[in-house]
């Protein structure tokens, strides 16, 4: 039997046939009955008789209505966003063109919900990154079901105004005309010159100040349908699994997420730092649907960025929350990274299943690949039980690969050990090797509990307190006995004292 502090090997799968240990059930009531010799507190026999719930909402009925917010660089288009949803979600700055990926958001007004989509500023005759950002605001009007047109009152309708009032047109889809920057009785004698734009009435509004957003939000949702005549819209509860992809700057996430998608979905430019916003996309893949969010890619510790990276690294942090699973890229032709290992850690500590995905391995020769094993041996010693699929977004090569790995992953992730095998599991752990004898005592393992899923965490209550050392074998079982492929697991240690009599 290894030491509890030998050092973890690379996992290959259970290194051992999980052995059926027979009276689980009896073993688990003869330690539970045990316990009540020893002071318990209330979150105790809370824990000890709570069962994992399932929560399920009611689904909607069709795919929500989709409104679009279009409109020329920093005419408040973001700012506007925020102010409807009610936070601040969408990346703002002062310069022009910090939106570029068309970015949706769940949004209510008047009892009515509805998709709201960002979209980067819309620029003519641009190339090179501005006109991949005009591309994708043409088609955010495409799958949208009623459009937000945003001008300056301040400016008035420039030529690239008079240029999307055509676009739309074309488009046919309802417009509400929004005369932003009017911050007082002054301002409105230049948004009625918007008349001209020949959408109707311009809704005078100060997107910063909230003034007369409740009349234009009225007017939108006024326009919307029931359901989406698009399809767009968020999925239903319960819907399709959520996989946030990270990495950093310019490691190919959104070229993945492009060949996924099998359309040019999310702005992709050699510029490091594209994304700033979250961007998701459902996906088929593998004969299911996936629900796949591109994000920012993490930088620097978040306190050193400044201006819209540091709002794109908190929302980058928000998206990795929001999802059950992470797929970590890692540029297979460089040397791993400390921004790379603080990514798949971040990941790690944030309780999500995940799967390193090894990019650009067309790239890499038998050279290369030799020394990246070796620096996964030494960088990524504490992950061993990570999921590594080697891929090229660039090609699409091996990414149905990405099917088996993201279910292996979510499947520990929600793995639950009944209460009975659990404890005969520790029970056979301790039996063949003991907690070291510390100080003329030995602590004794009374009792086991999955406290929870997503991720597995397991609680355990003890006599006395449990060496790191022990913990972590305890963990190294754990995986070896009941698999956990692909999802961190936590064990805490509850140290329990006997009443007095």
């Amino acid at each position: 039997m290894s030491s509890p502090d030998a050092p973890d090997t690379t996992y290959d799968g259970p290194a051992r046939e999980p052995v059926e240990i027979a009276d689980d059930v009896n073993v688990e009531n003869a330690l539970r009955v045990g316990l009540t010799e020893y002071e318990l507190s209330e979150e105790d026999v809370a824990l000890l008789s709570g069962e994992g719930t399932g929560d399920g909402d009611e689904q909607p009925a069709g795919p929500l209505p989709v409104l679009a917010v279009v409109g020329r660089p920093n005419v408040g288009k973001s700012t506007l966003v925020n102010r409807i949803i009610g936070r601040r979600e969408a990346v703002v700055e002062d310069v022009p063109g910090v939106t570029r990926d068309r970015v949706m958001y769940p949004a209510n007004w008047a009892g009515r919900d509805f998709t709201l989509v960002d979209t980067g500023g819309w620029e003519k005759k641009v190339e090179g990154l501005p006109a991949r950002v005009a591309e994708q605001a043409e088609v955010a009007i495409a799958l949208a079901d009623a459009v937000m047109f945003v001008v300056d009152a301040t400016v008035g309708a420039t030529g690239t105004d008079e240029q999307i009032v055509r676009l739309l047109r074309k488009a046919g889809k309802p417009v509400v005309l929004v005369a932003n920057k009017v911050d007082g009785p002054r301002q409105e004698a230049d948004a009625s010159e918007l008349w001209s734009l020949g959408f109707g009435e311009p809704y005078p509004v100060s997107a910063l100040h909230g003034r007369g957003t409740g009349d234009v939000l009225d007017a939108a949702v006024a326009t919307l349908p029931a359901v989406s005549a698009t399809g767009g819209g968020i999925e239903p509860a319960g819907g399709p699994r959520r996989v946030a992809l990270l990495g950093r700057p310019n490691v190919g996430k959104s070229s993945m997420l492009n060949k996924l998608a099998g359309s040019e979905r999310v702005v992709v430019h050699p510029t490091a730092g594209t994304t700033r916003d979250p961007v998701d996309e459902l996906i088929e893949l593998g004969g299911r649907t996936w629900r796949f969010v591109d994000t920012a890619g993490i930088r620097r510790r978040v306190h050193l960025t400044q201006g819209a990276d540091f709002y794109a690294s908190l929302r980058t942090q928000a998206a990795l929350e929001k999802a059950e699973v992470a797929v970590v890229l890692l540029d297979a032709s460089e040397k791993l990274s400390e921004q790379d290992i603080r990514i798949v850690t971040t990941v790690v500590e944030s309780g999500r299943a995940l799967v390193l995905a090894y990019n650009k391995w067309d790239l890499t020769d038998e050279e290369r690949r030799h020394y990246l094993q070796r620096e996964i041996e030494k960088e990524l010693v504490q992950y061993p039980w990570a999921l590594r699929v080697n891929v090229s977004a660039q090609t699409g090569r091996h990414l149905e690969k990405l099917v088996p790995a993201l279910d292996t992953a979510l499947d520990s992730w929600d793995t639950r050990v009944p209460t009975g095998k659990l404890n005969s599991f520790l029970g056979q752990v301790v039996a063949e090797h003991p907690h070291p004898v510390r100080g003329g005592k030995q602590p004794r393992i009374l009792f086991g509990t999955q406290a929870s899923t997503r991720p597995p965490r397991f609680v355990i209550f003890a006599s006395g307190f449990l060496e790191a050392g022990y913990r972590r074998f305890i963990e190294r079982r754990l995986r070896e006995q009941f698999g956990f492929v692909g999802s961190p697991i936590e064990v805490s240690v509850r140290v329990r004292e006997k009443r007095k009599r």
